[in-house]
């Protein structure tokens, strides 16, 4: 930039407090510094790295050799003067890996003692600024790499993969992992937010816990902890900040990660309608737990058989990634894993081929999401007794029919029996949709958004969430098999020793 030798420049005492203005913070910014030296001394200024790459200001008509002897420190400083024209250059130190720049001034008028004192002081303050924005650039990426290795601990324990998560956690917090059981939180805040909810997080839990931004909602920071204390301690902070809500798991095995994630994000939901804005995942009476145990252990490994002959790594990858799929979409999954949603979805086909299952069909998603649980259940347990007899060819109906779980089913969905609006019919019919809202519409003669409004208002009722995919959902839609409000899905399609045979009901 260049200055005019008859621009009115400051005084003597006012140089100093501007130069000082340019420090504050807000104002500090190498670009403005340089342009104000050009305005403060008549010259046009340029600041050059220790290649000669311009760092601010415009490049000036100076010789390279000179440029290169006070970088190098052969020279502090040089003037020149070259015909009309009057040249200062000053020695800027410059932070790591660089070893010095060049501040150089231009101007027809000689350097007086004043001016020259203004360069020299600008010259370190230059230097002062540089080193300062590096460190804070260097804080920047270390926080960062920090964040990045949180996530992928997240990343493996939503996998299963322990061992993995544990020795990554090791390095960096010795500790952490060294328990076999977790909750795990969901705190939700404006996007703009985020930062500063994760370090108060981070903060309240004494670095005790796993606090990690969520790669799938922006919104979200998810913290896995392994002690009791910081529930608490998330409470507290809760409360003094306004517009923030809090929604828990119960304590789960840390190979169910991804289970307590699931049960964080659904008591979230119910938080946002509580007035202390927290929920806890409540322990309630799950379907599964009211089946015959060995019926239910023989129907799922007969279900997932046909995964048997994989690799165990592919076939832990596989389960897994399927389990986050169809609790939450495939673009949510694909963030979560850390891997590309196509990824996602190819796991997902392959399993689906594999079962001979239509996930399109929301019936058939809840089934084999309920057989995805009880293997879960089952791999962290001994193995089992030997089933009883007949209990290997239990199928789907039969898990279903039993009186302790259709009990369960008709108090469920008796709650919805006194609204006027008729939730329950226009839930049967969205589930029938496969959660198309357009298509139960029209089976029902109403307007789509209608649909969404009735199952919108079933989610208070049921105290599950609904519109979004996920473990609420599915134990709704099994209610209603149990119940026999929707017609059974035939699963598995094949007998377990002839396979290609169709198997019906």
């Amino acid at each position: 930039m260049a200055g005019r030798d008859d621009a009115p420049r400051p005084t003597d005492a006012a140089w100093a407090e501007q130069l000082l203005d340019h420090l504050r913070p807000g104002g500090a910014d190498v670009g403005r510094i340089v342009d104000w030296l050009a305005a403060a001394t008549g010259a046009a200024v340029c600041l050059y790295d220790d290649t000669g790459t311009v760092l601010a200001g415009t490049a000036l008509p100076l010789e390279r050799r000179l440029l290169a002897d006070i970088a190098a420190g052969r020279l502090a400083s040089a003037a020149a003067q070259d015909g009309g024209r009057h040249v200062r250059l000053v020695r800027v130190a410059l932070p790591p890996p660089a070893s010095a720049g060049v501040l150089a001034l231009v101007r027809t008028a000689p350097f007086d003692r004043r001016v020259s004192d203004v360069v020299t002081r600008t010259a370190t303050v230059l230097a002062l600024l540089l080193r300062a924005q590096e460190t804070a650039a260097a804080g920047h990426r270390l926080e960062r790499a920090t964040a990045d290795l949180r996530l992928a601990v997240l990343q493996l324990l939503m996998v299963e993969d322990v061992v993995a998560a544990r020795r990554v956690a090791a390095g960096f917090w010795p500790g952490l992992l060294d328990t076999d059981t977790a909750c795990v939180y969901v705190m939700e805040t404006g996007p703009g937010d985020r930062d500063r909810l994760a370090e108060e997080c981070r903060t309240a839990t004494g670095e005790r816990a796993l606090v990690v931004r969520c790669p799938a909602v922006d919104a979200h920071v998810i913290v896995v902890a392994p002690h009791d204390a910081a529930g608490a301690r998330l409470r507290t902070l809760l409360r003094r900040r306004p517009g923030t809500y809090l929604g828990g798991s119960v304590r789960q095995s840390l190979a169910r990660t991804a289970t307590a994630y699931g049960q964080a994000v659904s008591a979230l939901a119910v938080a946002r309608f509580r007035p202390g804005r927290a929920a806890v995942h409540a322990e309630r009476t799950h379907p599964e737990r009211l089946m015959d145990p060995a019926a239910l252990r023989a129907w799922t490994a007969r279900l997932l058989r046909p995964l048997d002959t994989l690799a165990h790594h592919t076939r832990a990858e596989l389960l897994a990634t399927t389990r986050l799929g169809l609790e939450f979409t495939a673009i949510s999954a694909a963030k979560v894993l850390g891997v590309s949603r196509n990824t996602v979805r190819a796991r997902m086909d392959r399993v689906e081929g594999l079962l001979h299952a239509d996930f399109s069909d929301l019936t058939v998603r809840a089934a084999v999401h309920l057989a995805l649980t009880a293997h879960l259940a089952r791999a962290e347990d001994e193995p089992p007794p030997a089933a009883p007899d007949g209990a290997g060819a239990a199928r789907l109906g039969d898990l279903l029919a039993g009186p302790a779980l259709r009990t369960w089913a008709h108090d469920l969905l008796g709650r919805l029996d006194g609204d006027a609006r008729d939730l329950r019919r226009t839930l049967r019919a969205w589930i029938a949709a496969d959660g198309n809202a357009e298509r139960a519409a029209g089976r029902l003669g109403v307007h789509a958004q209608t649909v969404r409004d009735h199952v919108r208002g079933a989610e208070p009722v049921l105290e599950r969430q609904l519109l979004a995919s996920g473990s609420d959902l599915y134990e709704v839609v099994l209610a209603h098999l149990a119940a026999r409000e929707l017609t059974v899905p035939a699963l598995p399609r094949t007998q377990p020793d002839l396979p290609g045979a169709p198997v019906h009901g």
